[in-house]
């Protein structure tokens, strides 16, 4: 996948507005990370969406939305 990854942020949480959240303002933390084709990272639980993504040979977005601020992200 080509180009800078902060450019893919924003069409992603202005298509989340009103589905999601009511106006991209309440976003208080957004980490973004790109993964490139064969260089491992595990993921902790993934669910079978998660999985199939992941196994796909297309490029894929992954949006995982909580409220916690505070939340681990190793």
């Amino acid at each position: 996948m080509r180009g800078d990854v902060d450019n893919r942020v924003k069409p992603i949480l202005d298509a989340m507005i009103e589905c999601v959240y009511g106006d991209d303002e309440q976003i208080q933390r957004i980490v973004v990370q790109k993964f490139e084709t064969g260089q491992v990272f595990a993921f902790q639980n993934p669910t079978t969406a998660l999985l199939l993504a992941l196994e796909a040979d297309e490029p894929s977005v992954y949006v995982r939305i909580t409220d916690d601020l505070h939340e681990d992200l190793d």
